[in-house]
């Protein structure tokens, strides 16, 4: 009765901060309506985001597995989590943005774990492979005593990255894909390092940006990350220039 109960919304997770620091709880978690997505707040009172969550949950999982299964997220994650999945001894493997595609990917590549940045953490590892997020929760517990750390101690030992949050805003039905196909050609066509697998995610010496079209919506999808404001200024100025080169710009943010 608070608030929309979607657990990627910062603003959503306010009572449960204020909750943790009331009873110094090591963390909090929250679920959105129907229960599949996950958010956590650990006990500084810090977002653990969809993509953090997954680093735990990794980093729990392949300390258990002899050989280095697949490890999944979606475009839209750190690099910071790929880099952590191969440093634990997994496969880390970006795809496609929508858990119907994340699923099936699972199933193709054998992976036990999976995730996107909006919450959704699916288990193959002593679980059906579905998105379950009171699961995922009790999963989060179970990471902290297997790694012997607290959530807040894991929390404070990824690398500090400073990100846009996922930046969507209204583009035409009949330009969203078009726009992106002449975003990826020019990309092509220059020196940049690019990865399409869902969009156009680019990697620079500042960091990555990426630039999508929503698969359900009439709506343009932006995120940038970078080791510093300047760095990520840079990144998002790059966008800014591919929208504008397609006649487009990055107008009022709109809701999921």
């Amino acid at each position: 009765p608070n608030h929309h109960p979607d657990p990627t919304v910062e603003a959503n997770l306010e009572d449960l901060r204020a909750l943790v620091a009331d009873k110094s709880l090591d963390f909090g978690v929250a679920f959105d309506g129907d229960g599949d997505r996950i958010g956590a707040i650990d006990g500084q009172g810090r977002v653990i985001w969809g993509d953090q969550l997954l680093m735990i949950y990794a980093e729990d999982l392949l300390a258990r597995r002899e050989d280095s299964p697949v490890i999944i997220a979606d475009v839209k994650a750190s690099r910071a989590l790929y880099d952590h999945v191969a440093a634990c001894g997994g496969k880390p493997l970006m795809w496609k943005t929508g858990h119907s595609l994340i699923k099936s990917k699972m199933k193709e590549t054998g992976s036990p774990l999976a995730g996107e940045m909006s919450g959704h953490v699916f288990f193959a590892d002593e679980y059906y492979g579905y998105d379950d997020a009171l699961y995922a929760g009790v999963r989060l517990i179970a990471a902290a005593a297997r790694i012997g750390k607290s959530v807040t101690e894991l929390r404070g030992a990824m690398p500090p990255m400073v990100n846009t949050p996922e930046m969507r805003f209204q583009v035409d039905e009949s330009r969203k894909f078009a726009a992106i196909e002449e975003i990826a050609a020019r990309i092509a066509a220059s020196d940049a390092v690019a990865d399409t697998t869902d969009g156009v995610r680019v990697t620079t010496d500042d960091g990555w940006w990426l630039l999508r079209a929503s698969n359900t919506q009439d709506v343009l999808v932006a995120r940038a990350e970078s080791e510093s404001q300047e760095g990520l200024d840079r990144l998002v100025a790059q966008i800014d220039e591919q929208l504008a080169a397609s006649g487009l710009e990055r107008g009022e943010s709109v809701g999921h």
